[in-house]
């Protein structure tokens, strides 16, 4: 039996990351897997978003069995949201807008997430207290709608619970109805047209008809999931500090620490993290030869596009070894860092070339 990553060396892991991604990028882009996007898109229009947490069981694509790239996601540690920071403000308005002109609506899909089956697997980020984290779903539901208008026909917020279990979602509705998948059998799941009718009475038709394939995925997920024998008590084990956006192929469970370039106030969850990942090589749940800090900046275009992204993720990179360097030390001491730019057309991950051993002494190679 292989002896299973997160205990391996830092260097084979760091191999079999690298490897993800290039699995990733070859898979976005194969054939099969171009012509799947185009064909939904052109029988579902709206665009989609998604609002979660960092945590790498919160895939939305797989547990609704939607073609790669077709939910556009905004991912952050506790899946902790504010629509007055500045640049979340800014890139939400955009997407909304680019959406808009093309003729697109916009389903906003605001997560969190939480364990029926033992209260500490639920969500780290607001101390796996599930009506905390209901609570800031909702806030940014009335964010949302403060920033797009409440009459939703044209941008639509939906705050959907995410039960880690089973993958199970849990669909937040008007006056306070709940529509809990997980409840739904799978012989029955075309039946729930008129379920998402009487739950979202002012949803504009078109979107009721694009969120229906989510749903119908959703129910056929929970059904393989119940017949299969997945381990649900995974320790906190997470070798990897994310800082940027770019991090879609690191979906699997504590494996990494997202925290994505939104806040004002980036220190905090990278002071976070670096807790998490000392304590996690105190307790011996990782080996405590090193961790990776690793940034990211997508780019759509060559030329100034991918020079700004280039600058971006270094900022990025530099920023949060300082943090780690000034509150944990000794942990800065075991950290290797790089710095990378995402080809978003083939969700290709680049690694920028290595500068030489910096000033507070971590490994950068």
């Amino acid at each position: 039996m292989s002896t299973p990553v997160h205990s391996r060396p830092i260097n084979e892991r760091l191999d079999w990351l690298m490897e993800l991604s290039r699995n990733h990028s070859a898979s976005f882009c194969s054939p099969e897997n171009h012509l799947a996007r185009q064909r939904y898109l052109a029988e579902h229009n709206t665009l989609i978003i998604a609002m979660k947490c960092m945590d790498g069981r919160i895939h939305l694509p797989h547990v609704t069995r939607t073609p790669m790239g077709i939910i556009q996601p905004f991912r952050n540690l506790g899946g902790i949201f504010d629509l007055g920071w500045p640049y979340l403000g800014d890139l939400l308005a955009d997407a909304v807008q680019n959406a808009v002109s093309a003729g697109r609506r916009v389903l906003i899909i605001i997560t969190y997430h939480y364990s029926k089956g033992a209260r500490e697997r639920g969500c780290a980020g607001f101390n796996c207290d599930r009506e905390a984290a209901r609570a800031h779903a909702f806030s940014i539901r009335g964010q949302v709608e403060a920033l797009f208008g409440r009459g939703h026909q044209t941008v639509y917020p939906l705050v959907c619970g995410f039960e880690t279990d089973e993958d199970a979602l849990l669909l937040h509705g008007h006056d306070g109805l709940c529509l809990d998948l997980s409840a739904i059998a799978a012989t029955s799941a075309n039946e729930t047209g008129s379920q998402i009718a009487a739950l979202y009475p002012d949803m504009p038709p078109a979107v009721q008809r694009d969120l229906i394939p989510l749903v119908h995925g959703n129910i056929q997920h929970i059904a393989r999931i119940r017949k299969s024998d997945r381990e649900l008590n995974i320790e906190h084990r997470e070798w990897v500090i994310c800082i940027g956006r770019g991090f879609d192929f690191l979906h699997a469970p504590n494996l990494a620490l997202i925290i994505g370039p939104f806040s004002p106030d980036l220190s905090h969850p990278i002071r976070q993290a670096a807790g998490i990942i000392k304590a996690n090589m105190e307790s011996a749940r990782i080996p405590d030869d090193g961790f990776l800090l690793l940034s990211s900046a997508p780019y759509q275009e060559p030329g100034t596009q991918k020079a700004r992204a280039t600058l971006k993720s270094a900022f990025l990179l530099e920023f949060a070894a300082n943090v780690i360097q000034r509150e944990f030390p000794e942990l800065a001491e075991l950290m290797v860092a790089r710095s990378a730019i995402l080809n978003w057309p083939e969700r290709r991950l680049e690694i920028q070339p290595a500068k030489p051993e910096s000033e507070h002494g971590n490994r950068v190679s």
